[in-house]
């Protein structure tokens, strides 16, 4: 039957459309926006783009950091045994000159016991406590690493309006999906009404001796087959409530609240198209994360650029105590440091990290033009999709009315006995089949509404 194909590609339409994912500012129905805010607030992909900015922004706080001074509190003992020792024998040279510079002018004032030189050179008893400060007074790697991070933040920041306007789309297609189910079910238990009427007006005709009885067993294998597709639509129903309230992070099997003035309103593309794709171009949030990237590689090109021309300069210094065993006696020195690092030749490693770097951002700024081309082939794409089912709404809503006026007649002639089985039957199908198709159309509208506003990014 014509219906089955129809009622097929419905079915193949419910879980496909949960696949796209962009934002529907869309919505005359408030209770659609409640259930968008409350995704929103606890979706669980939503929550992991939250705690990967929350990442980013501490390495941010990181790179912040570098500006501050050092100060490290840094003590150390060593004991040893054995290895190489300094061996001088200074008092076997310094001992007879004195001894004779004494006998000279008489007096002891020259020692003559000095010990010859047998140290260990690694200190044994030796400890080093000390205080260590350092700050650098200007260094280009901590400046432009700072500007890459905050650009970086900027860059996720984007990535998650991005997947916000997903999650904003999923919520409401997903909505619509369940609706459909919903009016797939209300068409199939209408038909296995009237059914059920004819199967009791044939056991009548055929108890009267007007009909013989395969017209009632014709009428319940149309029944048995309209309760197999309507048990499948009940299972659709089940597992469209469940994905959407797996968007909601809520318990599977909560209800859902129906709107059912949702359909009365349908959306039309009135906005001009190159207007439209204007708009896509300043809103779309995948061009601002683009942007973000291409401003921290062009910080790196200059991060490059400033190391292989300006050095970096730092001061320091340390303050603490210096000698064999812990007294802390007389042991104590200060020590300050101001230092220039720069690297005068490496290779022409920096030239090749420069030119790096340019590559990367040439290839940022080439990803960039070509999704603006894309962005406006997807509104082109979504704008005369919403023409084309609001057209394809119309037309099934005039085949549904038509379809309906038909089998009243043919209902009305079979039940007077002129009209076969068989007639009736053909066009109870096309009714069938043309209530599946405007229930279709109804949602396609919304959906391709929906689609268009993605693409557009309104209200971003």
């Amino acid at each position: 039957m014509k219906f089955i194909y129809w009622y097929i590609r419905y079915l193949s339409l419910l879980l496909p459309l949960s696949a796209l994912a962009q934002p529907t500012p869309f919505s005359p129905s408030t209770i659609l926006d409640g259930y968008v805010r409350e995704g929103l607030a606890n979706n669980l992909a939503l929550r992991q783009e939250s705690l990967e900015i929350s990442r980013v922004s501490e390495s941010l706080n990181q790179a912040k950091s570098l500006f501050y001074p050092r100060i490290a509190f840094n003590p150390t003992y060593s004991l040893a045994a054995g290895g190489r020792r300094l061996e001088f024998p200074v008092g076997d040279l310094l001992n007879p000159a004195y001894k004779t510079l004494n006998q000279l002018i008489g007096s002891d004032k020259f020692p003559t016991n000095i010990e010859n030189v047998n140290q260990l050179l690694a200190p044994n008893n030796f400890h080093d406590t000390k205080f260590s400060v350092n700050y650098a007074l200007f260094n280009t790697d901590i400046q432009y690493n700072y500007l890459i991070q905050k650009q970086l933040v900027s860059a996720q920041e984007a990535r998650k309006r991005v997947v916000e306007n997903e999650l904003r789309y999923n919520i409401a297609t997903a909505y619509y999906q369940y609706l459909q189910t919903l009016d797939a079910i209300r068409i199939f238990q209408n038909s296995h009404t009237l059914l059920s009427s004819l199967a009791r007006l044939n056991e009548k005709f055929v108890s009267n001796n007007v009909a013989t009885k395969e017209v009632v067993t014709s009428a319940r294998y149309e029944i048995s087959k309209v309760d197999q597709q309507l048990a499948v639509a009940q299972k659709n129903r089940e597992t469209a409530r469940a994905y959407f309230n797996f968007l909601l992070n809520r318990d599977l099997t909560t209800a859902i609240e129906v709107d059912s003035t949702l359909t009365k309103i349908l959306p039309e593309a009135k906005e001009n198209l190159t207007d439209l794709q204007q708009t896509a171009l300043h809103s779309r949030q995948e061009l601002a994360q683009l942007g973000g990237s291409i401003q921290a590689a062009q910080t790196a090109v200059k991060l490059n650029e400033a190391n292989a021309k300006i050095p970096n300069v730092y001061v320091g210094g340390n303050a603490g105590f210096q000698g064999y065993g812990y007294t802390f006696q007389n042991q104590a020195y200060v020590v300050a440091q101001i230092g220039l690092q720069w690297d005068l030749f490496r290779g022409y490693e920096k030239r090749s990290k420069i030119q790096q770097a340019k590559i990367q951002t040439d290839a940022l700024q080439t990803r960039m033009a070509e999704v603006q081309r894309q962005i406006q082939l997807q509104v082109l794409q979504a704008y005369y999709d919403l023409n084309a089912a609001t057209e394809s709404l119309t037309a099934t809503q005039s085949g549904m009315v038509n379809a309906d006026q038909t089998f009243r007649i043919i209902d009305s002639k079979y039940r007077n006995g002129q009209s076969l089985l068989i007639e009736f039957l053909r066009y109870q199908n096309d009714q069938l089949t043309a209530q599946l198709q405007y229930s279709l159309a109804r949602m396609d509208v919304l959906v391709k509404r929906a689609a268009l506003d993605r693409a557009v990014a309104v209200g971003q």
